[in-house]
């Protein structure tokens, strides 16, 4: 799927991170702001953008704060005693329990990407979201290595996190044709990947697949890789960045429900502020600060 001089948006996972994103998009949707050609979401940023591509407000942020905050879904006890730290596949069944997927509005909107991570290659592979892979698809972009220990398998292949082999698939955005890409970031403009200190630990907890045991090892060298081209994009590109501030208070596992209540807002926010600068209110451009929009 190639999009010739295009227009993309690509949502970065974070698990409870996420919950900016959610934020961001629900402003979009309040704002009926759908400039985009195509999608591409990685793990919670795939979720997010389901919600967005199907015009579903508050979806998103329904299953982040009520759902994904659960016992059922993250457990530690559970994961002590050789269970899942978190269970995608209930979080997945109970979220399209509660808040169905409007499947005819997927099908008449923007086509979207979720990413996923190949266990027999440890690459990124990307499959565009349709009534019969939905749920596949959105399992297997989120259900991250070790913590869920389940192997998401469908199309002749078998899946992780999408985030192992690609965390912000902008170069992907870029290669399918995308000249105008926004990207909305789980971490402030300030953030840097570190590498693993103990990268001989993710061999051996990997050790039955080493492709990924690679992937995870490179993983902060492909993320600022992906920073940089961010950054310094093509001539023939802009990229638009959406981050949290750096008073962004919500990590990967936090519970607290009212810190994902301010990272939504911010959220929020974000949103909104993004809509004004593409109007050119605050002296803007894509020209002189492609990377503060």
């Amino acid at each position: 799927m190639f999009f010739d001089n295009s227009s993309a948006l690509i949502v970065e996972g974070g698990a409870m991170r996420g919950i900016f994103a959610s934020g961001v998009l629900d402003a979009f949707m309040e704002a009926d702001f759908r400039p985009y050609d195509f999608a591409i979401g990685v793990s919670a940023g795939a979720s997010n953008l389901l919600g967005y591509v199907t015009n579903a407000p508050n979806r998103s942020y329904h299953v982040i704060t009520e759902l994904a905050t659960s016992k059922t879904f993250f457990n530690p006890s559970r994961f002590l005693t050789g269970g899942d730290l978190i269970d995608v596949r209930w979080l997945w069944t109970e979220s399209n329990k509660q808040f169905p997927v409007n499947k005819e509005q997927l099908l008449t909107s923007i086509p979207l990407l979720a990413t996923v991570t190949n266990i027999a290659t440890g690459e990124a592979d990307y499959y565009q979201v349709n009534e019969h892979n939905l749920e596949n698809a959105m399992v297997a972009t989120a259900a991250l290595p070790i913590a869920f220990k389940a192997t998401p398998c469908f199309s002749g292949g078998c899946f992780t996190d999408g985030g192992v082999a690609n965390s912000i698939p902008v170069k992907e955005a870029y290669r399918r044709g995308a000249r105008d890409i926004t990207v909305i970031l789980s971490h402030p403009l300030s953030y840097e990947k570190q590498p693993s200190k103990h990268p001989w630990i993710m061999k051996k907890l990997l050790s039955r697949y080493p492709e990924v045991a690679k992937a995870m090892n490179t993983r902060a060298e492909n993320y600022n890789q992906s920073l940089e081209f961010i950054r310094h994009p093509p001539k023939d590109a802009v990229i638009k960045v959406i981050a949290p501030p750096e008073d962004f208070g919500v990590k990967r596992l936090t519970m607290n429900k009212s810190l994902l209540n301010q990272g939504y807002e911010m959220g929020v926010n974000a949103g909104v502020e993004h809509m004004v600068n593409l109007q050119g209110l605050h002296g803007l451009n894509n020209e002189n600060c492609h990377f503060c929009i």
